[in-house]
């Protein structure tokens, strides 16, 4: 179970839509970047958080299954600021997807683990917008990007009068220096694909043991 201050996000089939959705998008458009020999990056589900839009497409599935793998999860998990990104961002683009690409909603529930059976139309986009919109975080994780070009006066001003904990932005700044996959990627996904699409992903995703004992992309 994933907190964030002090709800909980409800483990309900609209919040595995947004994750599953959104997973899916950000996959397939890593492999029409692959099919046409162009860069994977500028784009994914994470780029709806100004700060975050310069973290790699593969990397963005990866923090996404960490975040789904703590919601899932029977054990409460404290949110961290790059978790509430994830959030926010996988029910927007799941209602973007609603409002402007409906047919891509069966396309990308197709053959899951869970079964959906909420129409799709204008009340589910709204829906999942409230989702993340009825939960109590301050979105301090859009208020991060106002900082990066602020002299730093200004910026330790700025922070002081929001009340802003530097310590929760750490883990923000660290997502933006990260390239490898995280060991669990494959495990993490549970629940939210099928044995056969992680199978599938892995043979795309080829990982190997780096010398340094950490898992890197091949």
């Amino acid at each position: 179970m994933l907190r964030i201050n002090t709800d909980i996000l409800p483990q309900t089939c609209l919040t595995y839509l947004a994750f599953r959705v959104s997973f899916r998008e950000t996959y397939e458009r890593i492999l029409l970047a692959r099919q046409v020999n162009e860069e994977a990056e500028g784009f994914g589900f994470l780029t709806e958080v100004p700060f975050l839009k310069a973290v790699p497409p593969h990397v963005q599935l990866d923090l996404l299954a960490e975040t789904w793998k703590k919601h899932s999860g029977r054990r409460r998990s404290n949110a961290s600021l790059v978790d509430e990104s994830v959030v926010y961002a996988a029910c927007e683009t799941a209602a973007r997807i609603v409002d402007d690409e409906p047919q891509m909603i069966s396309h990308f529930l197709d053959s899951g683990p869970t079964e959906f059976t909420l129409a799709v139309d204008r009340s589910l986009s709204a829906q999942l917008r409230s989702l993340h919109l009825n939960l109590s975080n301050e979105g301090d994780f859009l208020l991060i990007s106002q900082f990066e070009d602020t002299h730093p006066d200004e910026a330790r001003w700025l922070k002081d009068e929001f009340e802003l904990d530097n310590a929760r932005f750490e883990s923000m700044f660290e997502v933006l220096g990260r390239w490898h996959f995280s060991p669990d990627f494959d495990a993490n996904l549970k629940l939210l694909l099928t044995d056969r699409e992680i199978a599938r992903i892995a043979s795309v995703f080829p990982r190997r043991e780096a010398r340094d004992g950490s898992h890197s992309e091949a």
